[in-house]
């Protein structure tokens, strides 16, 4: 796009940010398994900086070139000056009696100057810059909270074999929930599908970002399906690469 200035590039900077603000919100929704109110914060900021961006980029004036006509207008004015100062010493210097004139004695030298002492290096003189402190690390947030009602279900330390199931391929677990879940040790469908109405409560209460997950996609459904080796219609297309 040309740059140019005023509303008008405002107007369209603002608009092509607002529309990529939507599509991130969208595609976090939707591939991501983001809550609402995250996908429209990362929407949001997409939207800012986005359209910070392009008005600085398409929207800032160029700087004006410089007055050549003053700048030469000088040149022209000196050399003028000096020619005027040649035609002027031309007739004085034909002027002037044929014979040599007395010899000037020349002027008596000044002394020479006395050197100045050079003043010192600051970069030398100066005290040296305090070492920073380093920054405390950070203490690591605990993936869930152990709180709210229900019991908790049975974990594991680790996936089966070294082999968990891809938890994907139910409706409602998405690659960060996945992620969740398998920091809570849940790595397989069986699992899911031995939850009790107590233990789905209190997974529901400590799904962080993600409260109500459970039952609200029927999780332990699904998962007794697939851990009998059945499918489901979002199964098969995350089987088929549709989803993720």
């Amino acid at each position: 796009m040309k740059k140019s200035g005023g509303l008008e590039c405002l107007a369209w900077t603002w608009g092509i940010a607002a529309l990529a603000g939507v599509f991130v919100a969208a595609a976090l929704w939707v591939l991501g398994g983001w809550s609402f109110m995250q996908g429209a914060f990362m929407g949001i900021l997409a939207l800012l900086v986005l359209g910070a961006v392009l008005t600085i980029s398409m929207c800032r004036e160029p700087a004006r070139p410089a007055n050549a006509r003053d700048a030469y207008g000088t040149g022209n004015a000196a050399s003028a000056s000096g020619t005027s100062a040649r035609a002027t010493a031309a007739p004085v210097a034909a002027a002037a009696p044929a014979a040599a004139a007395a010899p000037v004695p020349a002027p008596p030298a000044d002394p020479a100057p006395e050197p100045i002492a050079a003043a010192p290096d600051p970069a030398l003189t100066a005290d040296p810059a305090p070492e920073p402190t380093p920054a405390p690390e950070p203490t690591p947030e605990p993936a869930a909270e152990d709180t709210g009602p229900g019991t908790r279900p049975e974990a594991l330390d680790g996936p089966r074999g070294g082999q968990a199931d891809d938890l994907k391929r139910i409706k409602g677990v998405g690659p960060k929930m996945e992620v969740l879940c398998n920091e809570l040790g849940f790595y397989h469908f069986d699992q899911i599908a031995s939850w009790t109405d107590e233990e789905v409560a209190w997974v529901d209460q400590n799904l962080k970002g993600f409260k109500g997950r459970v039952s609200r996609d029927n999780w332990v459904e699904q998962a007794r399906l697939l851990a009998a080796g059945g499918e489901t219609e979002f199964s098969k297309k995350v089987d088929d690469g549709d989803v993720y």
